[in-house]
């Protein structure tokens, strides 16, 4: 087995339609809309990032920082979102390791907090993310919560 490599997409930009793709596939939003994230992301016009983890060749997990993830809490920003790894790979440490890598690279272009929101409880406080709030999530019939890292 190779040994996993965690990338930003500024390090690796000829992936960008690769990662645009893999990120359609998983959440079904368009991948253009992915690519007008990316690559202003890739241009500079903003430090939300966007990252990977591959095993070789394949993109196994992923996630990014955009302004808000379809919520109304427009004040909380930015937002992790898109986080996902193959279901064949979880539990393995990779979305942790990958929320480490994220929430590193934003503080060091002094972007803190960051914000998520998420079903999930339990799993994203083993990362140091609290729960912050509950906030309406675009066309979703309940809240959904909102986590917050410092």
């Amino acid at each position: 087995m190779s040994e996993l490599q965690y990338k930003t997409l500024r390090e690796i930009p000829e992936k960008k339609d690769m990662a645009a793709q893999w990120f359609h596939e998983k959440w079904g939003v368009p991948k253009e809309a992915y690519l007008e994230c990316i690559d202003a992301y890739l241009a500079g016009e903003t430090e939300y990032g966007w990252y990977l983890c591959f095993d070789g060749e394949d993109i196994i997990g992923g996630m990014g920082v955009i302004e808000n993830d379809f919520h109304d809490r427009k004040d909380l920003a930015p937002n992790v979102c898109a986080v996902y790894v193959n279901e064949d790979r979880r539990c393995q440490g990779i979305a942790g390791k990958l929320l480490n890598f994220v929430v590193e690279d934003q503080k060091a272009h002094g972007i803190t907090p960051i914000y998520l929101v998420t079903d999930h409880i339990g799993f994203y406080e083993r990362y140091g993310w609290e729960f912050l709030c509950m906030a309406q999530g675009d066309g979703e019939p309940e809240p959904t919560r909102v986590y917050v890292h410092r």
